[in-house]
């Protein structure tokens, strides 16, 4: 679809929901009345028919999102209760986040967000009040549920509420900084962090509300070098009468080094008078730690004395004192964790201390549990439950693998033990298997039906990870881009493209049309997109062919998947990575997985499940291809994972 034809289709869904808001209260909101509302949208945009029917599955798959209740735990002790709505009604920075989230998510989905950063934000402390004080807490969620959308929408009632000074520490990588950097650019900051020179560009929440008198200022850019640099830092003059600070920043000692010193250089103005640590008494900080389980836990163990008392002379691991000496430097802090892997974070000694660093990470305040939303596809829904007859429940998504080894499984293309010199061979010749061959003809399949309901404007990714070393990576890349490149001269030359055509149309045939009838009856909720005919798929090979991407993710920020400058016309990529692919970064419209990993470690399956998440009116057209082992694996990880948190419900 075309960009015009995208702001169309946008243009259509957004004037509808406000008219279905305004029946909300008067009648249920039905797929009549939706039909209804659409006709009045598209007569007024004059949209064609296809945009019609594009909207309404839209918005039915909106107005018939449910979410949950989200689990709490929390500790009261110190805590002074503040969140009321009238410190509310002037906040300036959670509504044009709001107004923002609402142009491309259901308003269910916004209230949920809304009531569950209004719980986080209340259990932390006013910035308004006065002495010192210190909040600790975690935040549960799924794996790729939206946690970067609930965290900034935190810092944005943040900001609004007075905190001064916030930090979000985004992961080990380049790649993820500069993804997590964009977010907040779009979501909080309303502008494009400059290089030196440039001009200021409005975008996301800033087109809603520019008002220079609000816009938050930001220490770090998106670029590969905008990270925290002292040269730079320097020149900022921070004072508590200004507008907040943003700094996204990497888990790392060096980067933690330097933002630490410059804060006890350049912004701390008092000094405690016990141990000479000079400290910040007039501004209050926000510290999100995204990944929390990930190098932020002190895997040293920490001795206790007879009386119960920590040893202050305890040395933490590097990231955890620099992120502990941190929030020490701050008389008044708030520390907030983000996981989907709890486990680490409440092992923590709740009363692991040291002179230098104060108190470990321990979630003393609270731990709260994301309810996931209807929509949401986890472990259970992929993989199934167990029950006394066998796993049950899981979606007809997953594809078998067998062919990336030998027979004996010590060779072949992709066996499980390999060095960094490793060639991928399939029998013999330089090619993936054929298994990766129909992962990625499926992947084209997808996008091309995607196109047909009318979802071409948005981005749609696959993931191939089959290796954590990069040189191996790098063949593996030039072999998909090679079978792609192939398919792209074919189908667009018509040159030799008639059995290309029937291998594409048996799969389609074979493969899709069954499994999206089978999902529509066990999910017609969910979805209830149509499927499209095989005209309809093939007149769309051409376009999706020369639109995909074939993109290495090794970790450097360049690697941040450009989703953001693709927005009007959508990005289709094969992302090919490994470990820095496993962790965090996300793959936006995620349709096919290619996933032959070796790992038994739980919280590494947890990470590496890229395919987790939300699919909106295409999770028929999913497939994740994988091994027996992996599966198995993973179908004990979806059991263990939903008795975790029914237990944390009944115990709440």
């Amino acid at each position: 679809m075309a960009d015009d034809e995208g702001k169309i289709l946008q243009s259509v869904i957004s004037i509808a929901q406000t008219l279905l808001l305004q029946e909300k209260d008067k009648a249920p909101i039905t797929p009549a009345l939706i039909a209804e509302k659409v006709g009045v949208a598209a007569g007024l945009v004059q949209a064609g028919p296809e945009h019609g029917d594009a909207a309404i599955a839209e918005l039915v798959r909106r107005f018939s999102l449910w979410i949950g209740q989200d689990s709490t735990l929390v500790d009261v002790e110190g805590h002074v209760p503040w969140l009321v709505a009238s410190r509310k009604k002037d906040w300036r920075y959670w509504q044009r986040y709001q107004t923002w989230l609402e142009r491309k998510m259901s308003t269910t989905a916004v209230d949920g967000l809304d009531k569950s950063t209004d719980k986080i934000l209340g259990l932390l402390e006013d910035p308004m009040r006065e002495g010192s004080w210190d909040r600790r807490g975690l935040v549960v969620g799924h794996v790729q549920s939206g946690k970067t959308g609930n965290y900034s929408g935190l810092v944005c009632k943040a900001a609004d509420a007075g905190y001064k000074i916030i930090i979000v520490l985004a992961g080990l990588h380049n790649n993820l900084r500069a993804q997590t950097q964009i977010r907040f650019e779009e979501g909080f900051l309303g502008y494009e962090t400059p290089v030196s020179g440039d001009s200021v560009k409005p975008i996301g929440v800033g087109e809603i509300d520019s008002d220079s008198k609000i816009l938050p200022n930001c220490a770090t850019n998106r670029t590969n070098t905008g990270d925290f640099n002292t040269k730079v830092a320097q020149h900022y003059s921070i004072s508590p009468e200004q507008r907040p600070w943003l700094f996204v920043v990497k888990k790392n000692k060096t980067v933690l080094e330097r933002l630490l010193k410059w804060i006890r250089n350049h912004v701390a103005d008092a000094t405690d008078n016990a141990t000479g640590r000079r400290f910040v008494s007039n501004l209050p900080l926000l510290l999100i730690d995204d990944e929390a389980d990930h190098a932020s836990v002190d895997t040293g163990e920490q001795l206790f004395n007879a009386d119960g008392t920590p040893d202050a002379e305890h040395e933490p691991k590097a990231i955890n004192s620099r992120i502990r000496k941190i929030l020490h430097g701050f008389a008044k802090s708030a520390y907030v964790g983000y996981t989907a892997t709890p486990f680490a974070n409440i092992f923590i000694h709740r009363r692991g201390a040291t002179t230098e660093e104060g108190p470990d990470l321990f979630p003393q305040a609270f731990i709260i549990n994301l309810a996931a939303p209807s929509n949401y596809v986890g472990p259970a829904r992929v993989f199934g439950l167990w029950s006394p007859e066998g796993r049950a429940g899981g979606l007809p998504l997953i594809r078998d693998v067998l062919d990336h080894t030998d027979r004996e499984g010590a060779g072949g293309w992709m066996p499980p033990k390999h060095n960094k010199e490793h060639i991928p061979l399939h029998e013999g010749r330089d090619e993936v298997p054929p298994s990766l061959r129909k992962a990625i003809f499926s992947f084209i399949l997808a996008c091309a039906a995607r196109e047909a309901r009318g979802q071409g404007a948005q981005h749609s990714s696959m993931l191939v990870h089959v290796t954590r070393l990069n040189l191996v990576q790098r063949e593996v890349h030039r072999q998909v881009e090679d079978v792609v490149k192939r398919m792209r001269q074919r189908i667009s030359r018509r040159v030799d493209h008639e059995v290309l055509l029937a291998e594409l149309e048996a799969l389609w045939k074979d493969d899709f049309e069954p499994t999206c009838a089978e999902i529509a009856r066990e999910l017609p909720d969910a979805d209830g997109a149509r499927i499209p005919f095989w005209d309809e798929i093939a007149a769309a090979l051409p376009d999706v062919l020369s639109d995909i991407d074939v993109r290495m993710i090794n970790g450097t920020a360049k690697d941040a998947l450009d989703y953001a400058d693709q927005r009007a016309k959508g990005l289709k990529v094969i992302a090919i990575g490994g470990d820095k692919l496993a962790r965090g970064l996300t793959l936006e419209g995620l349709c096919v997985s290619y996933f032959v990993r070796t790992t038994k470690m739980y919280d590494t399956l947890m990470q590496m499940g890229r395919w987790f998440g939300y699919r909106p009116g295409y999770i028929d057209l999913c497939r994740l291809y994988t091994t027996g082992d992996l599966v198995e694996w993973f179908g004990h990880i979806a059991d263990a994972s939903e008795e975790l948190r029914e237990e944390q419900l009944t115990d709440t």
